[in-house]
């Protein structure tokens, strides 16, 4: 785990997660970054029409997470929430999960 201070600054800077969800396991860290490579993790995902959510403290919560590592059974609803709302927007709802 990483430290961050409570604004979502790291020592490094800015901070950027990325989570990936596959339906089955809790979400998990997918890439991490601070100043540039928060940038380009962000550049990536508006290229491939990934919805980003901004949010200072959870960002730092989240930062503190290895590469890999599962969220923590207490950010499980409001990532949930996030989730929901990111598949809302791409027009995607649970029936789109069960095809193969």
């Amino acid at each position: 785990m990483r430290d961050t201070d409570k604004s979502g600054q790291t020592d490094q800077g800015q901070a950027a997660i990325a989570l990936k969800y596959d339906g089955q396991n809790a979400p998990a860290v997918t890439a991490t970054g601070q100043n540039d490579i928060a940038r380009q993790i962000m550049e990536i995902a508006e290229e491939h029409g990934v919805p980003l959510y901004e949010d200072p403290d959870l960002a730092a919560l989240l930062s503190r997470l290895d590469l890999g590592e599962e969220i923590p059974e207490t950010l499980y609803r409001v990532i949930a929430e996030i989730l929901a709302y990111a598949f809302y927007l791409q027009g995607k709802t649970p029936e789109d999960f069960a095809d193969p």
